[in-house]
């Protein structure tokens, strides 16, 4: 039984909880977390509690069976909650990967990072490099070729095409297509639904089909 402490709380969190439950053989020991109080738990029906904040974090690393797992999607935040995730300094060893057995990944045919979560029926061609901390919530698809940077998070029902390059940071909305051989710059918002046929320049929020820049993070 491996040990698993969470940085997140709701949503994502419980997603990754949910699939370490069905999976079997992890327990997951609760949530660190900056800014819900120490000891209150999240979650409707099974209850989650928060043990503590990133300030704790090493606490944990410290000891021989626990892993962790980021369940952060920064959304408007990406490039600051990249930068504090990095200042953390995490040992490669002590991330967990997150599989869902009904996720298709090609056996031999992809290079997967570490700390990556694939959430059910998600699926990658082959030829598909994840990065480290990625996420792929249900039926989300990378096309073949493609390439998703650190702590890239392609979310439901989104589709990625081939010989598509995706940036560190970036979010790719519910539902959203990216067209084949397009790049996404780093920390950019493919929003909802949206159909991306051209290159996106990072720190960029795109929407609508065909996909246009709404507007500039600062």
């Amino acid at each position: 039984m491996k040990d698993v402490v969470i940085l997140g709380g709701s949503g994502i969190g419980m997603i990754a909880s949910s699939i370490l439950d069905r999976l079997g053989g992890f327990n997951v020991l609760g949530f660190l977390n900056d800014y819900i109080p120490v000891g209150e738990t999240v979650g409707k029906y099974k209850k989650i509690k928060i043990i503590g904040t990133t300030d704790d974090l090493k606490s944990y690393l410290d000891k021989e069976n626990t892993y962790v797992f980021i369940a952060y999607v920064g959304l408007q935040k990406e490039k600051e909650t990249y930068q504090k995730i990095e200042s953390l300094n995490i040992p490669v060893s002590k991330y967990i990967n997150i599989i869902d057995k009904t996720a298709i990944i090609p056996s031999g045919y992809c290079k997967i990072g570490n700390g990556v979560m694939f959430s059910p029926l998600s699926q990658l061609s082959p030829d598909v490099t994840i990065s480290d901390n990625c996420i792929m919530l249900p039926n989300s698809f990378v096309g073949h070729d493609s390439f998703l940077d650190r702590f890239a998070h392609v979310a439901t029902n989104a589709v990625v095409g081939a010989n598509v390059h995706v940036g560190k940071g970036v979010h790719v909305g519910s539902n959203a297509t990216i067209r084949e051989k397009v790049v996404i710059g780093d920390y950019s918002l493919v929003g909802a639904g949206a159909v991306v046929l051209n290159d996106v320049p990072e720190n960029s929020i795109v929407v609508g089909n065909p996909a246009k820049i709404l507007s500039k993070k600062k």
